[in-house]
């Protein structure tokens, strides 16, 4: 029975299509009305609400807690600064990765650590010899995503942090009426965007703060299948669909390093150990097999096909997570890798999908064919390989009071 989080009260008051689906044990929402493009467009030219609350979530303290994640996770989080945030991703002694998040320096001694996956476990297992406390608050707090042009404007009417100044992977303390939050300017949409954190008991008082503050500025709630849209332009991975927990696997050939997932330039090898640091340093050296690309998905081919059909071109209106296979040439006589996520870009105007390939295919210009199916036979159509971050807005990194007057 999956469990409600503390701002279902709201959640399922306005979900109206009534999509839900379990994401980490918790009811989440697909959409609140029957599609999700009003979502979408409050994500990119507006602001959208979503609960977070699923994300496992550590709290990490003690003298030795910058030099335990350092251990654990690939990139060195000792150089991290308070009130600094890193994204990264923990691996290993294979080099393959287990799962990704952030990790979030609170103090000089406390650090915040989300994850997909719950992974107490496996940090628990490297404790022994470090002045450490981990502790597994996942059930006693609670998140929201506020993302979107106008998230900053919103947040502002309703705590007291001083917005202007925090800064991209940032993160602060700030008081909302009577109770602390935490905020992190971090987000899953590559857009402008804050992730609030609060303990369970003040939950449905934030929910409500920010939506009153956002009426003015077309705010909505927000579920998964506006997310999945908004990810995929940002060329943001997704574990179980653009790589696999590691230790979930259950053949090799499905377990992948940071390198092979677009995740290597969070990857610090000149330092002290650190799980799978020899087999990252040998495949930096030798080179990896694999590499994820953006593929910009030819249109007019697509359309070409469904017209000599007779048939309007089609598309889903929601992004999708299978495995395509991806080829050298139109003969299909060489598979060179496969999409395993993609989506109809409404902002872009572009049928965009992210796509593992043989590395020596992973050059941007390169002209790939994507396998598409009409009327239950195989074709392909062009494909061209690109940066996955087809969506990057500026916005999404301006600080106000980075500039000088």
């Amino acid at each position: 029975m999956p469990v409600k989080t503390p701002f279902f009260p709201r959640t399922s008051a306005l979900c109206h299509s009534m999509k839900w689906k379990i994401w980490a044990g918790y009811y989440a929402v697909c959409s609140y009305e029957t599609l999700h493009d009003a979502e979408y467009y409050a994500f990119r030219n507006a602001a959208g609400l979503l609960d977070v609350t699923p994300l496992f979530k550590y709290r990490v303290t003690g003298p030795d807690a910058a030099a335990f994640l350092s251990r654990i996770m690939v990139r060195n989080i000792e150089k991290l600064p308070v009130g600094r945030v890193a994204y990264c991703c923990w691996c290993d002694d294979q080099g393959k990765v287990i799962d990704d998040g952030t990790v979030m320096r609170r103090d000089e001694q406390e650090f915040f650590v989300t994850s997909a996956d719950p992974c107490y476990s496996w940090f628990s297992r490297f404790l022994r010899g470090y002045r450490v406390e981990l502790t597994d608050i996942s059930e006693r707090v609670a998140g929201l995503a506020l993302q979107g042009p106008t998230s900053r404007d919103i947040l502002k009417q309703i705590c007291d942090a001083d917005l202007d100044a925090l800064k991209y992977f940032s993160t602060c303390k700030a008081k909302v009426n009577d109770f602390e939050i935490y905020i992190s300017r971090t987000g899953y949409t590559g857009d402008l965007g804050y992730e609030l954190w609060v303990e369970n008991d003040h939950a449905l008082q934030l929910w409500d703060a920010v939506m009153d503050a956002g009426r003015n500025y077309d705010i909505r709630p927000a579920g998964l299948d506006a997310l999945d849209v908004t990810r995929v332009e940002a060329g943001l991975i997704l574990k179980d669909v653009d790589y696999h927990n590691a230790l979930h696997a259950l053949i090799d050939d499905r377990k992948s390093s940071p390198y092979e997932i677009s995740l290597g330039w969070t990857v610090d090898l000149d330092r002290e150990p650190f799980n799978g640091q020899a087999a990252l340093k040998k495949e930096k050296e030798q080179g990896s097999k694999w590499a994820i690309v953006g593929l910009d998905i030819n249109w007019p081919q697509l359309e070409e096909l469904y017209y000599k059909r007779g048939l309007p071109p089609s598309f889903s209106l929601q992004a999708w997570r299978s495995s395509i296979p991806v080829y050298a040439s139109k003969n299909r006589r060489k598979q060179v890798g496969y999409a395993t996520s993609g989506t109809w870009s409404p902002i872009l105007k572009k049928n965009i999908a992210l796509a593992t390939v043989q590395k020596q295919y992973d050059k941007i210009g390169t002209e790939l064919q994507f396998e598409v199916t009409v009327e239950h036979v195989r074709h392909t159509v062009s494909a061209i390989v690109s940066k996955t971050q087809f969506y990057n807005p500026e916005h999404k990194t301006f600080t106000p009071k980075s500039v000088k007057a």
